[in-house]
């Protein structure tokens, strides 16, 4: 990773933050429930609202920056990929489906021999 790894210690005010942003999901979800008779609309914006303060709050706090630097960091290491080019993708599929294929094949006569040898030459239920 690009940054250096700082432990840093939850304070009292952080913990306090997870537990408002935890309060708050549980309050937009118990509200989505209980408008249940004043109609879809009034639901489902009490859900999204509390669910953003919800998020916006979980941002503020220690762990979001660390989530908001862990995505980034991602991000840059995403950009050094060297992905390939559609041609190499399109064969390296083609040798996927063919193995399968193959397997596929491998285990249906592994299958009907074993059915062979134990159901008509050891048991004899086949005749």
């Amino acid at each position: 990773m690009a940054t250096s790894q700082v432990e840093t210690v939850s304070t009292g005010a952080d913990k306090a933050k997870l537990g408002l942003s935890v309060a708050l999901v549980l309050a937009a979800l118990a509200g989505f429930y209980l408008l249940s008779r004043q109609g879809a609309l009034a639901q489902w914006a009490v859900l999204l609202v509390g669910l953003a303060a919800a998020a916006a709050v979980f941002f503020v706090s220690e762990h979001g920056r660390q989530l908001i630097a862990f995505g980034r960091d991602a991000w840059r290491e995403v950009k050094k990929v060297v992905w390939p080019t559609r041609k190499e993708a399109i064969q390296i599929t083609a040798y996927v489906f063919a193995f399968v294929v193959v397997m596929a094949l491998f285990l249906w006569l592994t299958d009907k021999t074993l059915e062979w040898v134990f159901y008509d030459l050891i048991l004899g239920w086949r005749k």
